[in-house]
This record gives structure tokens, sequence and C-alpha cells, in this order.
């Protein structure tokens, strides 16, 4: 790909935090100019500290493709992206650090400390927790985000409220592998190795290490079909 001559990452992060406080400006004009200051104002708090990390890190490459991830995380996706504001505002007041080796030139802003004990998380491009041995998984999130846009995160949620309620992953849960065992296991070993976003992430994640092998995702029974010599067991491919 091309450089991009002539734009330094801060002045790219600028660029940011003006997208977001004017959308949120224009949604809150629906409801008037106090609207309109109350909604900005609001995402402000956010979208500075974003634009500063965008700088701080350089997420964006200076090339086309860079561009063009901007160009997508300020539109499309541009509710994730304030919605990753939000998430990263927060984790910098907890006193959460930024990991610029770790997401320079990538599209995305890393925090070294994870979100929720023993688990990486990610929302919009911003990634808490993330290590070496999580990194595709993660990466493949920013993607859902970018390519589901203004749908991913009501469809995560309604997936979750689904799940939760309505657990039909129990039919093909993996009871002896990830055994249901209390209110807490029934949400970390059922509903969130379950809900789409996690199963299709962990189901790549188990073609990296195993290929083509008949090998299922975590907390995913492994499905068997009849064939000619008798019971054999097929790979996950749902």
């Amino acid at each position: 790909m091309g450089r991009v001559r002539g734009i330094g990452a801060y002045t790219v992060g600028a660029l940011s935090v003006l997208v977001q406080v004017a959308a949120a400006a224009v949604a809150g004009s629906l409801l008037g100019a106090a609207g309109a200051l109350v909604a900005a104002g609001v995402v402000a708090v956010a979208a500075l500290p974003y634009g500063w990390a965008v700088g701080r890190v350089r997420a964006y490459p200076s090339s086309v493709r860079g561009a063009a991830l901007f160009a997508v995380d300020h539109s499309w996706s541009l509710v994730n992206t304030v919605a990753g504001a939000g998430f990263l505002t927060v984790s910098l007041a907890r006193g959460h650090h930024l990991d610029p080796p770790r997401c320079r030139g990538r599209g995305r802003i890393d925090i070294h400390e994870q979100a929720i004990r023993g688990y990486a998380t990610t929302l919009g491009n911003v990634v808490a927790g993330g290590t070496a041995a999580n990194e595709r998984h993660e990466d493949l999130h920013v993607r859902q985000a970018r390519l589901l846009g203004p749908c991913y995160l009501p469809l995560v949620g309604l997936n979750y409220a689904l799940f939760s309620v309505l657990p039909v992953w129990w039919l093909y849960h993996d009871h002896d592998g990830y055994p249901i065992t209390g209110p807490g296991r029934y949400f970390t070993r059922g509903v969130y190795l379950h809900v789409w976003h996690e199963a299709w992430a962990y189901r790549r994640d188990v073609r990296d290490r195993h290929g083509d092998l008949p090998v299922p995702r975590p907390g995913r029974r492994l499905p068997r079909r009849r064939g000619h010599d008798g019971e054999h067991p097929t790979s996950d491919r749902t």
C-alpha cells in the first residue's frame, strides 16, 4: 500500500474527536439545541482521551489501508468507535495503561491491563488485556464490528439476552469438558462461549491451531455422523 504523507498521528486523533463530537451533536439536535449540546458534551468526554490515544499509539498506519480503516471506523462503524472510546476512557480512569508496541499501525488501541479479570475484552477497536496468544481472536472482534457497523452491538446484546433466558446451546454444549456447576459457570462456560461472535472467534482459533482436524471449539460438543464404517467424528462447520 502507498504511504499517505502530511498527516500527523495527533492530527488524526483530533479529526477523530471532531467526527465523534459532530455526529453526537447532529444526533442530539433531534431533541433541539439543548440536546445537541448535551450529546456533544457527553461524547467529548470519551472522544478526547480516545483522540489522544490514537495519536499516542499511532493507531492508524500512514497508508491507504490506514486511511480506509479510519474512514470505516468514523462512518459505518462510528457507533462502535464511540463505544470503544467510552471503554477506553473508563479504563484510563481506572489507572490502566496504553500498550503502544502491540497496536502501533494496526488500526486499533491496546490497553495493557485486563478490564475483566481472566479475559481480554474488545469494544470497537479498543482491546484490553490482549496478548500474543489471543491476538487473532481479538482482531476478529475488531473486524466483526467494522463489518456489521451499527448492527454489531445490538446483535451481540440480543444474542446474550436470548441465550441467557433461552439456553438452546444446552443441547450441543460440551458438558463433560465445560460443566455448568452454578450461575457463574452458566454464563462463563455456557452463554459466553456460544454467543455468535465468540463462537465465530473460537472456531477460527481452533482452525488456526488444528487445521481441518475434527477438534471442536471450546464449549461445543464434537458432532458425529454415521458413515460407512460406523460413527466418525466430523469437524464443526456450523
